[in-house]
């Protein structure tokens, strides 16, 4: 593995995964033993986005879940996924979260594990200057961030400093590109590099999404991860991943193992669906069920 800027990084394969095992809880641990999430999204537009990120954290091993969301959607979250608490946020106009949550957000934060803020959120605006606010406000515990709060987090990189070395980021190019300001086509035609500037720029672990997936840290490690389908590539799956990402934070996971791991769990369980339904079709809510199978067979690997 290079430490510069090159295109050189390690596979991830089910061999390398045995060298960094996930954290395992007791035979006779609790729920509060596995860590509790808390997952902040959704939007009028979007409520389903937070519910597929907290189910996913839930299917990959956290003990408990909170879910933070407009007011409007939290009640029939709340029906949707009976397993967690779900609370409701001010809104903004449009239906967005409205930076004023933050004061709300920052005290369940404490009582956390670990923090996903980003799935389905919309009104850009509104997100930034909320995402700013929890970073310079919550306490320094792993965090995962995703969707419209990457896209002017560069804007953010003062309240990112002390949270250095416990974030993960999960963008895809075209949140990549705009994160970097570069072009679209840039990141898809040099994917690894582009990585590798976000991690350090922002002292975060990256996860770039794509048909060959890149995870960087900020000191310049990098592996890849080529297994998954081209079926993943379906509304909702992004969410999915940054709830197993947040999920094994919860349990204790370093950053860097959350995202290889929760970058091969996603893809296995994409595998595991395209041979029994097909390549094309699958939808992101079915990977969730095909989660556990999977984190059984792999950790009997490590």
């Amino acid at each position: 593995m290079s430490d510069d800027w090159g295109m050189t990084a390690t596979a991830v394969t089910r061999e390398f995964l045995r060298s960094r095992p996930l954290p395992q809880p007791s035979d006779d641990g609790d729920k509060d033993q596995r860590g509790r999430v808390l997952v902040v999204g959704g939007s009028v537009e979007v409520p389903g986005a937070a519910l597929l990120a907290g189910i996913a954290a839930l299917r990959a091993g956290a003990g408990k879940l909170q879910i933070a969301t407009g007011r409007s959607a939290a009640p029939h979250l709340g029906l949707a996924v009976p397993e967690a608490l779900v609370a409701g946020l001010p809104e903004t106009e449009v239906g967005g979260l409205d930076p004023s949550a933050a004061d709300l957000l920052v005290a369940r934060v404490r009582r956390c594990d670990a923090v996903l803020v980003g799935p389905g959120m919309m009104d850009e605006g509104a997100v930034l200057a909320l995402t700013a606010r929890l970073l310079a406000e919550m306490p320094a515990i792993p965090l995962a961030l995703d969707a419209a709060c990457l896209i002017e987090l560069a804007a953010a990189r003062e309240a990112l400093q002390p949270h250095a070395g416990r974030v993960v980021i999960t963008p895809h190019a075209g949140e990549m590109a705009a994160l970097l300001g570069v072009d679209r086509d840039a990141v898809v035609s040099a994917p690894l590099p582009h990585a590798r500037k976000a991690a350090s720029l922002l002292k975060v672990v990256v996860v770039l999404k794509g048909g060959r997936t890149h995870i960087v840290t900020p000191q310049g490690e990098a592996w890849t991860y080529a297994e998954g389908s081209v079926g993943l590539a379906t509304s909702g799956s992004g969410d999915v991943l940054a709830g197993i990402v947040a999920g094994l934070l919860a349990r204790g996971a370093p950053p860097a193992d959350a995202a290889i791991w929760g970058v091969t769990l996603h893809g296995e369980a994409g595998n595991r669906l395209s041979t029994r339904l097909g390549p094309l079709g699958f939808l992101a809510r079915e990977l969730l069920t095909e989660l556990p199978g999977v984190l059984r067979d792999f950790g009997s690997d490590a």
